[in-house]
């Protein structure tokens, strides 16, 4: 392509407009020096992440120290509550995940849970949370999605939503529906490749793009792109890469086919594997800007000045060579300005009651409870067996999750043992489960799985101990896709702290007093 020829803005202008494009992480409970730098150059968005929270003290003072640099800013994060949380990622979320208010169906209740999370968030200082997850959760073998989707009805996926989109900016703080055109059909985590979806545009427009129309319609500020390559739109880009998905169908008028979204379109994590490993970042950073995406998601994994300088000069470069026009860069980077500056007007969370039990409020009613026979309560400590997945990048291996700790508060002297994949690979399954049933001796027992139906080890392990112990209880704390089985199942529809607290008040039969 023949160099375009730039005399109208400065170079200092293009630097700006390349840093506002860009929202990146870094390490730490305090802003680096060369964050606040930085903003003073033009950057305008920063990301958090789990690292970079203690508590919601700490957390105001570093947006209040970023803010003292820049007023009009976006702080985002990556908050969804349930299985990902990032405010509450070392004792598990306050709030249940979308599975959870899902299968209520109840969208006043996803309003409101919504409604207090946001105005958590914003107490806090950050006024752009990428949530909620729009995607229609149609293949059980996902191994990314899961409980973070609201279902696998797109009508459902929609009306919750929309609801979920209307409590977070009810709070002030800014909604951002991910991952367009939907990643629920897929057996692949783009953490680590690229997944392709088959299905053809009817399909996509009656199933995966019935929720986004909704968040649209609902008036989400932003929407985040997914990287996954979807054929009947583009066969050769992935969507957050595609003209095609992002300015052919996202911002395409409704007349036209489209969803008529005229806000901030933001990209999934660029050093993810399904950009990284095949355009590499400079590259896929250029290329999604070019696309019609107006801000850069990165700092998850790359979290330095140096991933900010070399993405800054790649787009500079981009313009310069006539690889990116140069008022597509300045367009999305007065897209980025907009919001830091609605969202600033916007203010906190003032206007949104105090709602602090909803969240258990609505892991209680999402609690699902399946007896085979008579059950009695647990009144004396038991023994967890946890078996435990290799959790997937977007929920961290921070995040405790399961019953024990609840059941411990209940029922003190409560044990627990863990068993993985690795485990049962290593001992055979035989052994595994004997070691169970030995250490469950003269005790009840209790089973915790997470997607029993995507782990063959886990469900032959399961069905092994039942076998054994059929008096056992089971605690189902992923999508709820296999046959109830126990003496009792719980499925909780998804691994919250608040999940597994109303599963053990369920198991116990009592509720603790507010002083225990």
């Amino acid at each position: 392509m023949t160099p375009l020829v730039r005399s109208v803005r400065s170079a200092d202008t293009l630097t700006r407009d390349a840093l506002a494009v860009l929202q990146p992480g870094f390490t730490g409970t305090t802003a680096p020096d060369w964050l606040l730098r930085r903003l003073g150059e033009g950057l305008v968005s920063v990301g958090l992440f789990g690292r970079n929270v203690a508590d919601p003290a700490q957390l105001a003072a570093l947006t209040g120290r970023l803010r003292a640099e820049r007023e009009e800013l976006i702080v985002a994060i990556d908050e969804e509550g349930g299985d990902v949380t990032r405010l509450e990622v070392r004792g598990g979320s306050s709030f249940p995940g979308n599975h959870a208010l899902g299968a209520v169906d109840d969208t006043e209740l996803t309003r409101a849970v919504a409604r207090e999370l946001g105005r958590r968030l914003a107490d806090c200082g950050i006024n752009l949370n990428w949530a909620p997850s729009a995607d229609v959760n149609s293949n059980p073998a996902n191994p990314v999605i899961g409980v973070r989707s609201f279902g696998a009805d797109p009508q459902l996926v929609a009306r919750h939503t929309a609801a979920y989109v209307e409590g977070l900016q009810s709070a002030g703080v800014a909604a951002c529906t991910k991952h367009f055109p939907g990643h629920g059909d897929t057996a692949v985590d783009s953490h680590h490749d690229l997944p392709r979806i088959a299905a053809g545009l009817p399909t996509l427009q009656e199933r995966e793009l019935v929720p986004f129309r909704a968040a649209v319609a609902a008036g989400t500020r932003a929407v985040m792109s997914a990287h996954i390559l979807l054929p009947a739109l583009d066969a050769e880009h992935p969507a957050t890469l595609s003209p095609a998905a992002l300015h052919g169908l996202l911002r395409a008028p409704e007349a036209e086919g489209g969803l008529g979204f005229d806000g901030l379109i933001v990209t999934d994590g660029m050093e993810m594997q399904a950009i990284s490993a095949t355009y590499g970042i400079e590259r896929g950073s250029v290329l999604a800007l070019a696309a019609g995406a107006d801000a850069i998601c990165v700092g998850g994994g790359l979290a330095d000045e140096g991933i900010v300088l070399r993405l800054r000069d790649a787009l500079v470069r981009a313009v310069r060579e006539g690889e990116l026009p140069e008022q597509r860069l300045a367009e999305a980077a007065a897209r980025v300005r907009a919001l830091a500056g609605r969202a600033r007007r916007t203010g906190t969370g003032e206007g949104a009651a105090p709602a602090p039990g909803i969240g258990l409020t609505a892991a209680r009613r999402a609690l699902r409870i399946t007896a085979t026979g008579p059950y009695r309560p647990l009144a004396e400590p038991v023994h967890v067996a946890a078996f435990t997945p290799l959790a997937n990048i977007a929920v961290g291996d921070e995040t405790p999750w399961g019953v024990a700790a609840e059941l411990a508060r209940l029922l003190p002297g409560t044990e627990t043992a863990t068993r993985t994949a690795e485990a049962a690979a290593a001992a055979g399954t035989a052994a595994l489960v004997d070691g169970l049933l030995t250490a469950a001796v003269g005790r009840r027992l209790v089973a915790v799985v997470r997607d029993v139906h995507r782990h063959p080890w886990m469900a032959d392990a399961l069905h092994a101990l039942l076998a054994a112990r059929p008096d056992a209880a089971v605690v189902e704390m992923g999508v709820p896709q296999a046959p109830p089985q126990g003496a009792l199942h719980l499925a909780t529809h998804g691994a919250a702290r608040v999940c597994a607290q109303a599963a053990a008040e369920a198991l116990t039969g009592r509720r603790p007093s507010p002083d225990e």
